[in-house]
């Protein structure tokens, strides 16, 4: 129930999730609401308004007549479009509420588009392009990335996406229509296993931040940061897989019709909107694989963080870490 102007009270945890995140229920409805691709429809002002209204909470001061629910609303079109480390506004298609429509076109394309070699570079092209505004614009502000390790990333990724696309396009020619079309996919996977781990190579030279259950920091671990990264690239893959799976199979059948071979103008709107429907679900579903605030065994971190722990914190058996989107 909503509560009334002087009721608010200052201790409602904004800088977390308003959901339980150790259940995959929490988990999934939190990024129901992070990947909204309503907050994309947002103006500048109903931001700037949410902003006040998070910022001014955080400072103690409560807006006038403002309920639970309305905070809540404003922290997450706050976070929809604000770097939480920078505080900078985000480039539009970078914000995780764009993943849906720009995926949707782009995913649509590569599986309409797969059969002539230029239009499949173009868009595996786009693809990491996409990708790299994305993984720039979510960056961790502990590991900040650099224009040099952004533009390796982009070019190894683009290189991977491609090469495996056209070596697996020449090797399917003499199989069956149907397992050429799962040739972009192969390719996303491909890309994401090279762009991923570079996009976040100062992680896994440096190590990443863990705590203790409080939030009081331990120190840094690189065994930590692959296993988040691991993580990060299962939830992606995971997110392809019914878009890029489902879509080829339904169109397979139906371009086999009378209705579609009337109208080939309809395959690719057809296609792109199955792709749109695969990913409303797919999307927050796989980001919900793991928490975000993820754990790992002390037993299982390097030696010298372990005997580090274990002198200061003889209790202390589990870490945690934020393994990142």
């Amino acid at each position: 129930m909503d509560k009334k102007m002087g009721d608010l009270p200052l201790n409602i945890n904004i800088q977390e999730p308003r959901w339980d995140q150790s259940t995959f229920l929490g988990r999934a409805r939190h990024f129901f609401t992070v990947t909204d691709p309503r907050n994309l429809l947002l103006s500048g002002k109903q931001l700037e308004a949410s902003r006040n209204i998070v910022q001014n909470y955080r400072a103690g001061v409560v807006t006038p007549g403002l309920t639970e629910d309305q905070l809540w609303r404003a922290k997450y079109v706050y976070d929809s479009a604000f770097h939480p480390d920078t505080g900078e506004k985000v480039v539009l298609i970078g914000r995780m509420s764009a993943q849906v429509p720009m995926n949707m076109t782009i995913t649509g394309c590569m599986l309409t588009f797969y059969r002539k070699t230029p239009t499949m570079v173009f868009w595996q092209w786009v693809n990491q392009s996409f990708n790299a505004i994305v993984n720039y614009s979510n960056r961790s502000g502990d590991a900040p990335i650099t224009v040099q390790q952004l533009g390796t990333a982009y070019v190894s990724a683009t290189t991977g996406a491609v090469a495996t696309a056209l070596g697996l396009k020449s090797l399917t020619k003499h199989l069956p229509p149907l397992v050429g079309r799962f040739v972009p996919f192969a390719a996303v996977a491909a890309a994401n296993c090279i762009n991923i781990p570079l996009m976040r190579q100062r992680e896994l030279q440096v190590g990443i931040p863990v705590t203790d259950e409080a939030g009081q920091r331990l120190g840094h671990s690189v065994t930590a940061a692959k296993q988040g990264i691991f993580q990060v690239v299962v939830s992606r893959i995971g997110m392809a897989i019914p878009a890029m799976a489902i879509p080829p199979v339904i169109m397979n059948t139906l371009e086999k019709k009378d209705f579609l071979k009337r109208r080939p103008w309809l395959g690719a709107p057809l296609q792109v909107g199955l792709v749109g429907f695969c990913l409303v679900f797919a999307t927050p579903l796989c980001c919900a694989l793991f928490p975000q605030r993820s754990s790992i065994h002390v037993t299982r971190l390097e030696p010298e963080l372990r005997a580090q722990i274990q002198a200061q914190n003889p209790s202390i058996d589990v870490v945690y870490y934020n393994k990142g989107l």
